[in-house]
């Protein structure tokens, strides 16, 4: 059993069976996206019906020559999936757990505008106001709270009726090189610790009645998964697994972060530069 949340992983090693069809492009990302028609892949790989873009390039660790760009091929990519009018943005994950803390810390750097409209009224303050309305969240997990974060997130629909929601989320990988190198944007929804064997309830289109946008970053992957790509064999069943993440997790979570709610501000506020959004953080 390979454990991975990167659909990019999932079809790897095949060919692509009926109903899946794949298209490569990017330039400062490497940028696969896969297209499924219907559920055929739920049950045997755990991916439904949707788009799963993969961009792949440098550490996100560090600030490549080509960060800016790369902000700007992810806000792009983005832009295409996310509705007009309201977005709800949520960040998933402990963020007391650094593996885990790369919802929340996008979140912290996201800018939420749904409440400009009523507070700001002057005429300096135009700009402020033609903002799209967007709110952030990150609600902790069902160990800190004992609520699970689909139940959160739909009180919230409900309350506030968002057109849309964006979901950011720590994954896993199988393959050690896109540890930490990777992005995966989905608009089939997201099942939070599915890849680490901790599945909570999925949040989706299905469930919300809204459009789900997911994106994450692989933070970790699992000993027996290594010791199976670096030796070809599997390994002893008796012996404990563990999750392993990056030395630089620290950093990489930072980074990586950063890098997404840039992209996240700029594909919502299209009038925004990216100066623009530096300057607010």
């Amino acid at each position: 059993m390979i454990r991975t949340d990167l659909a990019v992983e999932s079809f790897s090693d095949r060919s692509l069976p009926k109903g899946v069809h794949r298209q490569i492009r990017g330039k400062a990302f490497d940028i696969t996206e896969i297209i499924i028609d219907d559920d055929s892949c739920l049950d045997s790989l755990g991916k439904g019906k949707g788009k799963y873009i993969t961009l792949e390039g440098s550490n996100l660790s560090r600030f490549s020559d080509e960060y800016e760009d790369m902000i700007r091929e992810l806000a792009s990519e983005l832009e295409n999936l996310i509705p007009e009018g309201e977005i709800l943005v949520t960040g998933l994950g402990n963020n007391d757990i650094t593996p885990d803390a790369l919802g929340p810390q996008v979140i912290s750097k996201v800018l939420a505008t749904r409440h400009l409209r009523d507070e700001l009224d002057s005429e300096e303050e135009q700009f402020l106001t033609s903002l799209r309305p967007v709110c952030a969240f990150a609600g902790g997990v069902l160990g800190q709270t004992g609520i699970e974060t689909s139940e959160m997130v739909r009180a919230i629909v409900q309350q506030i009726h968002p057109t849309g929601i964006i979901v950011i989320d720590a994954l896993a990988c199988s393959d050690i090189s896109r540890l930490g190198t990777t992005i995966q944007i989905s608009d089939s929804g997201i099942s939070p610790g599915s890849g680490v064997s901790n599945a909570r309830k999925e949040l989706s289109e299905k469930l919300f009645g809204i459009p789900v946008i997911a994106i994450g970053v692989p933070t970790v992957v699992d000993m027996h998964t290594i010791v199976r790509s670096l030796t070809g064999h599997d390994p002893d069943r008796e012996l404990p697994n563990m999750m392993v993440t990056p030395r630089d997790i620290d950093r990489l979570t930072e980074r990586a972060s950063q890098l997404i709610a840039f992209s996240i501000n700029l594909a919502l506020q299209p009038n925004m530069t990216l100066d623009d959004v530096r300057g607010l953080f």
